[in-house]
């Protein structure tokens, strides 16, 4: 009986160890890297061929909570589909006719690319790791627009959380964000999670739709879920009220894409006019997006994600 209670005891403490301790940033030769104690939490890289992503991130059980593939190469991936979708992301198909979201992936990246400037803060203070970066979207050699990008990595009880906030301003006379399914905020999930790989993967909207059937929905979150290593485990993106055009729609994908995305309107809602999605800025003029990304333990239902919402929103 001492036996085992000692055993529970030092579990517990090993299993609490992983979310315990103050969060830390500190710079590295690729960005920022976020701790809490002595355990990664984040990393954000300022140019992964091409754009700014946050990898990797490591979720409350200490697993990582996005796919490794193409920026691990020490094993052998189940997928490699999609090469441009890496870990956590932001871009667009269609600005002005380019095509950001797939450029990673073609030599076209030379050419069409989301070029970190700038970090105009980047601050600690136990609680709460703060970055605000500045970034240029550059194509054909023009400056088309910029974006301010706010992440702010937290902890609450277990979770863990970054919030991810982008205004995005025109740099020319016209700057058209177009109707495409193919954006913009993105998470590429761990292979064992996604869906395809029937290993126990599933997605839930708020709505209670389920895998197929929340894709192209209105929702003001979704929940991905599944197994890693035998521990029920679980990413939500929330879309805070504010945001432009929410409850925004959601590309999300039983291969393992889990996006959110408030421009492919005629895909999603199936209609004839083309340019249902499209958003026109004219120079200096602006739009903002506001997500929360929630890291948990167990499913939807385990973790909240309803009430966790409900706290964001408010």
């Amino acid at each position: 009986m001492l036996y085992r209670i000692a055993l529970f005891i030092v579990v517990s403490f090993l299993t609490a160890g992983l979310s315990a301790g103050e969060l830390t940033l500190k710079q590295t030769d690729t960005g920022y890297e976020i701790r809490i104690g002595e355990n990664l939490f984040a990393g954000y890289i300022t140019d992964y061929e091409g754009a700014p992503i946050v990898y990797p991130i490591v979720g409350p059980t200490g697993k990582n909570m996005t796919r490794d593939f193409p920026m691990k190469s020490d094993y052998e991936p189940i997928q490699r589909d999609h090469r441009h979708q890496r870990s956590l992301w932001f871009s667009h198909g269609a600005v002005n006719g380019l095509d950001f979201w797939n450029a990673l992936a073609r030599p076209l990246a030379t050419r069409y690319k989301i070029e970190h400037k700038r970090f105009v803060k980047a601050e600690c203070d136990g609680q709460t790791a703060l970055l605000v970066t500045e970034n240029d979207w550059t194509g054909n050699d023009q400056l088309l627009c910029r974006d301010v990008r706010t992440l702010r990595f937290f902890t609450s009880g277990e979770n863990r959380i970054i919030d991810f906030d982008i205004t995005i301003t025109a740099e020319q006379d016209k700057v058209l964000f177009g109707n495409t399914k193919e954006g913009s905020f993105g998470i590429r999930v761990p292979e064992v999670l996604a869906v395809d790989t029937k290993q126990g993967g599933r997605f839930v909207n708020a709505e209670g739709l389920v895998n197929g059937e929340a894709w192209g929905k209105r929702s003001s979150w979704v929940d991905y879920h599944g197994l890693i290593d035998g521990e029920k485990v679980g990413i939500a993106i929330l879309n805070h009220p504010s945001s432009f055009r929410y409850p925004t729609y959601w590309h999300v994908r039983e291969y393992g894409l889990f996006a959110a995305n408030p421009f492919g309107i005629r895909e999603f809602d199936r209609l004839d006019d083309r340019h249902a999605g499209d958003h026109t800025l004219s120079k200096g003029e602006s739009f903002t997006l506001r997500y929360r990304v929630v890291f948990h333990k167990g499913d939807a239902d385990d973790a909240k994600i309803a009430d966790v919402f409900k706290e964001y929103a408010e």
